[in-house]
């Protein structure tokens, strides 16, 4: 059983950017999209205007507080060999409903991906508003940057 990373959280986040489960560079390094070849940390940086992919990680992350934006997994746990979704098996989910405690001005989870966006009603149903974006993984080959990017602005509205 692999177990996910912490959640980049504080009280003032009113959005929350959600992934899947780290893959397995992520593990290795304990930080969050750590693949070179992963698009999360360019799409983000440009949704927010800030140039996250050339910071330092722990930067990053302050970055993405001082815009009131989390980062977190919808899983916590999981069995998975390689870094597909495809393979996740007997995935335990985070406690979401923990956020309203520890983040109580969130009003807004963004996923990032399908995987991650099926739990998404889940949160809906606790009252966020939920939206629910491509891949940013290497895998998800299908989009261009660009097209990526247009539908990752929703985390701005």
């Amino acid at each position: 059983m692999l177990t996910g990373l912490a959640p980049v959280i504080d009280p003032d986040i009113h959005t929350l950017v959600l992934g899947s489960f780290p893959g397995a560079a992520s593990l290795r390094a304990e930080r969050y999209y750590a693949h070179p070849r992963n698009q999360f940390w360019k799409l983000l940086g440009a949704v927010l205007g800030e140039p996250l992919y050339d910071l330092p990680y722990d930067e990053r992350l302050q970055r993405l507080l001082a815009r009131h934006v989390g980062l977190w997994d919808a899983l916590a746990a999981c069995e998975r060999l390689g870094s597909l979704d495809a393979a996740i098996r007997r995935p335990q989910a985070n406690d979401h409903l923990l956020l309203r405690e520890l983040c109580p001005r969130l009003r807004r989870v963004c996923f990032n991906g399908k995987t991650s966006g099926s739990y998404a009603p889940l949160y809906a149903d606790a009252g966020y508003e939920t939206v629910v974006l491509p891949s940013s993984s290497p895998a998800n080959a299908r989009l261009s940057f660009d097209d990526k990017l247009a539908q990752w602005q929703a985390i701005n509205r």
